[in-house]
């Protein structure tokens, strides 16, 4: 995938404004209260700024920041202790799956200055499953109905229909894309 990087540098003050702490009070609120509550669908209308999708869950706890540059489709899963580093962008299409503990991080620190971030978006596309305790790292795009295994550190963009593992994560496997109802 091909995005652009965005540098942030955090010694700037305006990037831990009045709505930064909003923010984390809303993160603070959906980490302690029940899933099952109307109040807790509305904190995460209010967290990801209605940028969450029809029949979608996201499940406590959840940690990270910048969810305003997060993006879910419809019919998504995250399940809990999901890692979400957005400043640089998610975007989660429609019927994605995320297992437990997976990290999603879209920014780095700059090796000469630790204060300066380097951020890059992340897809994931429609029908992808992330499995537990992943990692997605900056710029990477997860392609449609592609699997990414339990634990795997992935580092490149991920092919449609292709099944990666390991550290780095490497393809094992592709799938038959005529085997899928969209």
């Amino acid at each position: 995938m091909n995005c652009k990087e965005e540098i942030v540098d955090m010694k700037d003050s305006k990037n831990f404004d009045d709505s930064f702490a909003k923010k984390s009070k809303l993160l603070f609120d959906l980490n302690h209260t029940f899933s099952l509550d109307e109040k807790y669908k509305e904190i995460l209308k209010e967290l990801f700024e209605k940028g969450i999708g029809d029949n979608s869950t996201v499940s406590a706890p959840l940690q990270g920041v910048c969810f305003d540059r997060v993006k879910i489709g419809k019919g998504v899963f995250i399940n809990s202790n999901c890692l979400m580093m957005a400043r640089g962008g998610i975007e989660i299409e429609d019927g994605v799956k995320i297992a437990a503990n997976v990290q999603l991080i879209t920014n780095n620190h700059d090796p000469y200055d630790l204060s300066i971030l380097t951020c890059r978006k992340i897809v994931i596309k429609k029908g992808a499953w992330i499995g537990a305790g992943a990692t997605i790292l900056p710029g990477v795009c997860i392609g449609e109905h592609a699997i990414v295994g339990a634990g795997a550190v992935v580092t490149r963009d991920v092919p449609d229909f292709t099944i990666v593992v390991g550290n780095p994560a490497k393809i094992i496997k592709t799938l038959d894309k005529d085997r899928f109802k969209d």
